[in-house]
């Protein structure tokens, strides 16, 4: 089960995952940012990892799909809350040398104002 929590602001899309992201629930993903992304031409999107239980392959290449539209769209990734079990996955898959990680929230919104 997946939760996809989201919320505009300032500029930024903030995109709250909770439960297991995965193959079986990253269409909760996709119908909900990817297609928001796509339509709206959001630029920055900040990923929290904070409550995410789980992540597999799949559900890691559709933080990337949705890293590789910002970019398109001139804008930035950002991910933040990763728990130790998540943030060994995503550096397993280099995911970190694209998406750019943040203790939290706050810190994302600075980051991307300083662009």
């Amino acid at each position: 089960m997946l939760n996809v929590g989201t919320e505009f602001r300032k500029g930024i899309l903030f995109v709250r995952l909770k439960g297991h992201l995965n193959k079986d629930t990253i269409y909760k993903l996709n119908k909900k940012v990817t297609n928001l992304v796509k339509k709206n031409g959001i630029r920055n999107i900040v990923f929290n990892f904070t409550n995410l239980k789980s992540i597999d392959i799949k559900g890691i290449n559709t933080i990337f799909y949705n890293y590789e539209l910002c970019k398109n769209n001139d804008g930035k990734s950002l991910m933040c809350g990763n728990n130790d079990f998540i943030r060994r996955k995503l550096k397993k898959s280099r995911l970190v040398n694209y998406v750019y990680e943040t203790t939290d929230e706050l810190n994302a919104i600075r980051i991307l104002n300083l662009r």
